[in-house]
This record gives C-alpha cells, sequence and structure tokens, in this order.
C-alpha cells in the first residue's frame, strides 16, 4: 500500500465516523410517530446545546444543517450522511504534472529534488519537492518505478528435517559489564532451535563452537544458509562444512526474505524470554541474571520448556515433536568432527625448513623446503600443528620459537581482570620528599642566624670590630 492509498484509506474511515455520528444525532428526529410541530421541537432542542463530536471535542450544529440531515437521512439513509469529499482545483498546470512523471519515468533513479531541478531549469519555475512526491506517490512511482509490480514471494518448508539450517546472530543484554549476542540455528523443516546460545564476541570461533554443539546433538544439515556477516564467511566455517560435506549458502544482498524463519525466532525471544530478564540494567519487574553462564542455563531451559513444546502456529505441530518424527539424526564420527573445526593455513617452507604462522616458527621435513604446505591446526592451541603437502598427511610441525599461544582471531571470551591498584602515587611521593628536604633547610638556617642573649654568641671571624686579616698584615 501506498503513500497515497493509506491516506486515502484515512480519509474513507474519517468520513464514516462523521456519517455514523450524523446518524446517531438525528435519531431522536426520525421517530415516524411524531407530528411536524414535534420534530421541530425536537430539532430546536438539539440546536440549542453542544453536542460532543465524532473525534471527542464538543460541537454546536444549528437547526437548519440539523434539518438538513435529516431530510437527507429520510431520503438517501446513512450514505447521505456521509460528507463529500473536497473538491480542491489543482494549482499546478496539468502539462507540468505530466512533464514531472514522464522525467520520473524515463530515469527511475531520479529523486522529487533532482526532477525539481530539472523543472526549474526548462520552464524557469517549479512546484515544491512535496508537491512533486505526491505526484509520484499517488501514481505508485516510489513503489514501482518501472511500472511493474513488485515480485510476490510464495511460502517454502523444507521436505526433510536436517535439509536446511538457518543461523544468524542478535544482539542480547549488556552482562556482566560487556555486550552479548545470540546465536542461533533452526531447522527449517521443524522450527526446531538446533543450537541456541549466547556469546560474548561475534566472530568466527564463537559461531564455531555453537555449530560444532548443534551438529555433535543432532546431526549434520544437508544446506547452512547464512547472511554475509564476517564469521560467516570466515574461511574456517568454509572449511569446517567442506570436510562434513554440508553446503554452506549465503543470502544475496538486500534479498532477505529466505531468512524470516530464524527472525522470527529471534522476534519470539525478544517478546518472551529477554523481557523477563536484565542484566547490567537493573529493573525491578525482571530476573537479574549477573553472568553469561546463568543467562544460557535461563535460556536453554527456556526454549525447551516453552519454545519447543508449544505448538507451532503454522505447522501444527510443537517443535520438539515435529523433529522427533523424523528419527534419531546420523551424528558424524568425534575424530571428523574435530578434525572439521580446526582451522588451515597454506604457507611457503623456507630454505632452513622451517615455516612461519602468526610469529611462531616450526620445523618440518627437510625435503617441504621450497614447497607450500597446508598448516591444520586448533586456534586455541598453536603449540600442535599437522602438515598436509599435495593433500596427503606428511608430519607434524615441531614449535621452534613460540610467541603467540592461541590464534589472534580466538581470543579468550573473557577480558583479563584488571591489575588491582597499589594506591602509590609517585609524583606525591615526590612532593612530600622536596617539602621534607625545604623544612630541613630551613630549620639549618635558622639556627644560624639565632643570637644566645645569655653567652654573647660571636659572629664568624672574631670579636665585633676585629678583622681576621690584621694579624697578617702587621707581620
Amino acid at each position: 500500500m501506498t503513500a497515497a492509498d493509506r491516506e486515502a484509506a484515512a480519509r474513507r474511515a474519517r468520513a464514516q465516523t462523521i456519517a455514523l455520528w450524523r446518524w446517531a444525532l438525528t435519531e431522536p428526529a426520525m421517530d415516524a410517530a411524531l407530528t411536524a410541530r414535534q420534530r421541530g421541537a425536537v430539532v430546536r432542542q438539539l440546536a440549542a446545546r453542544e453536542h460532543e463530536g465524532p473525534f471527542g471535542r464538543p460541537v454546536p450544529v444549528s437547526r437548519r444543517t440539523l434539518d438538513r440531515w435529516v431530510v437527507a437521512r429520510r431520503q438517501g439513509g446513512f450514505d447521505a450522511l456521509v460528507p463529500a469529499p473536497r473538491q480542491c482545483a489543482p494549482r499546478a498546470d496539468a502539462d507540468v504534472v505530466e512533464l514531472a512523471v514522464g522525467l520520473k519515468m524515463e530515469n527511475p533513479a531520479r529523486t522529487a529534488a533532482q526532477v525539481r531541478r530539472i523543472l526549474a531549469a526548462r520552464l524557469g519555475c517549479a512546484p515544491s519537492e512535496r508537491a512533486i512526491q505526491r505526484w509520484f506517490a499517488a501514481r505508485e512511482l516510489t513503489t514501482r518505478p518501472d511500472g511493474r509490480p513488485p515480485q510476490a514471494f510464495g511460502r517454502f518448508t523444507a521436505d526433510a528435517v536436517n535439509e536446511i539450517w538457518t543461523a544468524d546472530l542478535m544482539n542480547g543484554p549488556p552482562v556482566g559489564g560487556r555486550d552479548c549476542h545470540l546465536a542461533a540455528i533452526i531447522d527449517d523443516r521443524s522450527r526446531f532451535l538446533t543450537g541456541c546460545q549466547f556469546i560474548r564476541r561475534p566472530d568466527a570461533v564463537r559461531f564455531a563452537g555453537v555449530l560444532r554443539g548443534a551438529i555433535a546433538r543432532h546431526g549434520l544439515p544437508r544446506i547452512l544458509y547464512t547472511d554475509h556477516g564476517s564469521c560467516f564467511v570466515d574461511e574456517s566455517l568454509a572449511r569446517a562444512c567442506a570436510v562434513l560435506g554440508i553446503k554452506l549458502t549465503h543470502s544475496q544482498p538486500g534479498r532477505p526474505q529466505g531468512r524470516g524463519k530464524i527472525e522470527r525466532a529471534f522476534q519470539t525471544i525478544q517478546q518472551q524470554f529477554l523481557v523477563e530478564v536484565t542484566g547490567d540494567d537493573a529493573h525491578p519487574a525482571r530476573h537479574p541474571v549477573t553472568g553469561l553462564e546463568e543467562l544460557n542455563d535461563l535460556l536453554d531451559r527456556w526454549v525447551r520448556s516453552v519454545y519447543h513444546a508449544r505448538v507451532h502456529s503454522e505447522t501444527g505441530q510443537t517443535p520438539q515433536a515435529r523433529y522427533e518424527a523424523a528419527g534419531p539424526p546420523a551424528r558424524p564420527e568425534p575424530v571428523l568432527l574435530r578434525e572439521a573445526f580446526r582451522w588451515s593455513a597454506v604457507r611457503l617452507v623456507r630454505k632452513t625448513a622451517t615455516v612461519a604462522l602468526e610469529g611462531n616458527v616450526y620445523c618440518v621435513d627437510p625435503f617441504l623446503a621450497g614447497r607450500k604446505v597446508e598448516l591444520v591446526f586448533d586456534p586455541f592451541d598453536l603449540t600442535q600443528v599437522t602438515v598436509y603437502w599435495a593433500g596427503r598427511k606428511v608430519g607434524t610441525a615441531v614449535p621452534q620459537v613460540i610467541g603467540r599461544h592461541a590464534h589472534p582471531k580466538a581470543p579468550p571470551d573473557e577480558d583479563p581482570a584488571p591489575a588491582a591498584l597499589t594506591g602509590i602515587d609517585y609524583l606525591q611521593l615526590i612532593a612530600d620528599a622536596d617539602q621534607a628536604a625545604l623544612g630541613e633547610q630551613l630549620n639549618l638556617a635558622a639556627l644560624d642566624d639565632s643570637q644566645d642573649p645569655a653567652g654573647g654568641s660571636q659572629p664568624p671571624g672574631g670579636p665585633p670590630g676585629e678583622h681576621p686579616d690584621r694579624d697578617d698584615r702587621e707581620g
């Protein structure tokens, strides 16, 4: 529905409301048993006071208007009481309107401001941008600039359980002084949440942990459907899907229609779960959570007890029952699952039979010197690296220099605790020591300049009036 359609619908609803109010106001004068004199008295009584209008404000109604409404109701019924739409003569010339519409249709990328500039350059004057926008909206040129109707999408559901999994991320509440994110994976057929967990960082290694747990519990999907988020386009996810035989599919940019099921699940979680919990923001009517582990425990219980146990409005079954009806899923071997979620990197072996990875140096077999090899490793433990060449395993890299034990893209979930403050103010210590030294100097100067009234202290160099070099001159 365009803006013009919405405006026209609002005008029709307003006219219907006014007609109903007029009908109720003239009802006392429509009694067939009333004589003309009695009907006139009723109309005069109605015209003598104010009435609550159709939109809540008091309005007066004259006797002539009431007589006109009574006659119109008697002759035309309810439709005769509907106010006629305003007939405003257009101020702009029809040729100007058609020219503006033509400029928009021949180049749909033109805005109302650009069309106004062209009209001003062509005609010397131009209507306002808002008037041009109204012309475009009335002809649906803002929603259908090329004249074609928008594409219609039908409802789609996978044919089998674990055929399509859709994954996405959503912002969560701040907990423990930091933001968190909800990583969720939903089965397209059953609407069963195979993975649902709050994580600290929306990166590839954290989502891989959620996906790995979902596969270990519920088996392998045939297709993993995601958007173009950074964690979904990472090479590590593409490698994991390739090893497990999963087809990784990304939605087209600007076309999120295929992810409607996971977005609807997020809306349900927001309206029914997140509205009942609070993290760092204190709220007396919500359940307080102090950490990510507590939040995930509450979410897991809610998903099992509420979301999976409630009948879905579209499928007519609970997600739990619809998922279990397909039978037990085929789960991969633990060794294969562990290998799939290891990371890999291609490196060139140096002439010294060493290879570098994220600042670390490893020794490999000398025959690999000058060749490109694939290093497979756990992102959280760079001390153990497996070497592959030409598609086959050729040994294990021996660490020589280990400066980093974890991959830079695999930081810990929680930041390290801040160092405890010592309470020492170095500059204040310097200032206090300097102040103490100045005080001691002042005390010594006061002792040197003081005079003893009883002993008659003599100044340096002998008694008053005696020069210290007198004896030397006399000799």
